[in-house]
């Protein structure tokens, strides 16, 4: 049975919905039929709302219902590719602005992370807050050593309000699922597994540090980004301690004028460091809007982005970045069978897909944008059209590369405020090729040699006596292939020879990984004093035995 204090807030969300004519979508559900009653005597001068569409409708209520509803409302505007155009919208207009929590308070949570008085580490805590959000607040302090410092704090009982919250959001998707007339197409349950997943990782103050330290660690030296450091000694169950850093709002176009700071190149870094995130480091900062993001304009002339809030990350499984930057190259060079062979590479439309089918329908939405100049083309843009035509071929959603396309919105939307003549993929087609080339060139073939060098030597031992137990068969026959064919006399030619190709591929192989691990432990040295020769002589075998197995 539900609890008492759940069900009041059941009713407290139902009633809200109804208040702003959103209870349509709860009415075919059995017991909640009443809302409409709830609707007609709402006394709280909401009858105008029914001059709004459904996404500002939906918006208003969300934000009556709370911060966590208004963060399930910013998750929800993330998810382009299961909502509607409207609705998408209007949710991203969501702003978490909410009312802080004493000061007090969070003196009492700090001091029962840390096992200690504030005064023990800190001189001059502000108990005002510099900033407040949905889950937690920021404070201002100094170290004793003076250096200044910020605290991020979570909310007290914020964990339970959560779980309560999240508890009847999982609830009213399973009902919307089950009554719906559309419910299987919104896949409200995905989503509000998805919204779980993200508002309980923002609870880990330890996660979010070490994001911080992992990005810190990405751009060590590099003057395009500066990611403050964390004091990992204060930084305890609700407490996150971090340096605190001074810059320029991104957004005040104004103060960075007034500053001098070079609009352009400011733009152009924006691109590179989130290019270089996704494709060199698959790492990057999910949560890139202005906020989040100051400028250090101590050299106008070579500013620095300062990222903060390092709560939501994003990655993406190994071969989905390679297919990524390879369709945007594809793409731009406008080889759409490229782009429709790609996606069934990677796995993102079935593989019973018509490649020339699947080309036609990328031909279609993508030649329009070259009627453009390169620097009004979005690659977000591009990724979400790409999204559209996929789906039409049964598109196997990935929520990783939909909250890259969510960031690539917040970016390249912040790069053209500034500078709105920027060229986005002039920008970000050296990144790609220079990354491409670093990552599956021959310097990149030979790093994943280096890799996996330990594995072959542990494995090398083993390699003679698994050769000749292979070769052994081979020469008795007893090396079996399957033979689909049932006409057994017409294929055993085929047989034959398919048994002598893989004899040889053995040795192919062998030979090779013998010849690869002997020089990596012989070393470079000169052929005269007969250093690398057996290595090479090993390769040479490998390079004949591989002849003779594409012979066969």
């Amino acid at each position: 049975m539900m609890p008492l204090r759940q069900a009041r807030r059941l009713l407290r969300i139902g009633t809200v919905l109804a208040r702003y004519r959103l209870d349509e979508y709860l009415l075919a559900v059995p017991g909640f039929s009443a809302l409409r009653y709830v609707r007609v005597l709402s006394p709280w001068g909401r009858r105008h709302v029914s001059e709004f569409g459904r996404g500002k409708r939906l918006r208003l209520a969300l934000q009556e219902l709370g911060p966590i509803f208004v963060k399930f409302g910013q998750v929800l505007s993330t998810r382009r590719d299961l909502l509607p155009d409207d609705i998408a919208e209007e949710l991203a207009l969501l702003q978490d602005q909410v009312e802080p929590f004493p000061g007090d308070q969070a003196v009492v949570s700090i001091e029962r992370s840390l096992g200690e008085s504030i005064a023990t580490h800190f001189d001059d805590f502000d108990a005002t807050a510099l900033a407040s959000a949905s889950v937690a607040q920021v404070h201002s302090a100094k170290l004793k050593d003076g250096r200044q410092v910020v605290l991020k704090v979570l909310r007290p009982g914020i964990r339970e309000t959560i779980e309560e919250d999240v508890g009847l959001i999982q609830l009213i998707a399973k009902l919307a699922r089950r009554y719906h007339p559309s419910g299987h197409l919104l896949r409200p349950e995905e989503i509000a597994g998805e919204f779980e997943k993200t508002i309980f990782n923002e609870l880990d103050l330890q996660r979010e540090a070490a994001s911080a330290s992992q990005l810190k660690r990405n751009f060590e030296g590099s003057p395009e980004l500066r990611v403050p450091e964390i004091h990992w000694a204060l930084t305890k169950g609700d407490v996150l301690t971090m340096e605190r850093v001074f810059g320029i709002p991104i957004d005040d176009l104004d103060a960075l004028q007034a500053a001098n700071v070079d609009i352009k190149l400011l733009a152009e870094r924006g691109i590179r460091i989130f290019y270089t995130q996704v494709f060199r480091d698959n790492y990057f900062h999910a949560d890139m809007h202005p906020g989040n993001i100051l400028v250090d304009a101590t050299d106008p002339a070579d500013p620095t982005y300062i990222a903060l809030d390092f709560g939501i990350m994003g990655s993406l499984p190994p071969a989905h970045y390679h297919f990524l930057a390879e369709n945007f190259l594809a793409f731009f060079a406008q080889d759409y069978g490229r782009v429709a062979a790609l996606h069934i590479e990677a796995g993102w439309v079935p593989d019973t897909v018509r490649v020339d089918e699947l080309e036609q329908a990328v031909r279609t939405v993508s030649e329009p944008q070259f009627a453009r100049s390169l620097s009004e083309i979005s690659f977000a843009e591009v990724l979400l059209q790409l999204f559209a035509v996929a789906r039409q071929f049964d598109l196997i959603v990935q929520p990783e590369l939909v909250l890259l396309q969510k960031t690539l919105l917040n970016i390249e939307g912040l790069g053209r405020q500034l500078y709105p003549e920027l060229d986005i993929w002039g920008t970000a087609r050296p990144i790609l090729i220079k990354i491409l080339q670093e990552r599956h060139g021959l310097e990149g073939a030979a790093r994943d040699m280096r890799n996996q060098l330990p594995l072959w030597i542990d494995k090398t031992p083993r390699l003679p006596s698994m050769l000749f137990d292979v070769v052994e068969k081979a020469a008795e026959g007893r090396l079996q292939f399957e033979v689909r064919d049932p006409d057994r006399e017409a294929n055993q030619s085929a047989a034959e020879a398919r048994q002598r190709r893989v004899t040889w591929a053995i040795f192919t192989a062998a030979f090779g990984i013998s010849g690869s691990v002997m020089l990596a432990l012989e070393g470079p040295g000169p052929l005269w004093q007969g250093q690398p020769v057996p290595g090479l002589i090993a390769l040479g075998l490998s390079f004949v035995a591989g002849v003779r197995a594409l012979r066969q």
